[in-house]
């Protein structure tokens, strides 16, 4: 029983982290979000200008 509830809390707490990490990227943008930020061969400005 003590197994299943903690097993139920792990599932919970790392859903839950999942989806905040997700919400914090999306208000970053398209661009700023991205992991190939850096090595990106698109312009992200001018795709955002034209959006």
């Amino acid at each position: 029983m003590l197994i299943s509830i903690l097993l139920g809390f792990l599932i919970f707490s790392y859903a839950s982290y999942g989806l905040y990490r997700h919400i914090q990227q999306s208000k970053k943008g398209r661009c700023a979000a991205c992991s190939l930020q850096k090595a990106c061969e698109q312009k992200c400005e001018a795709l955002n200008k034209n959006n």
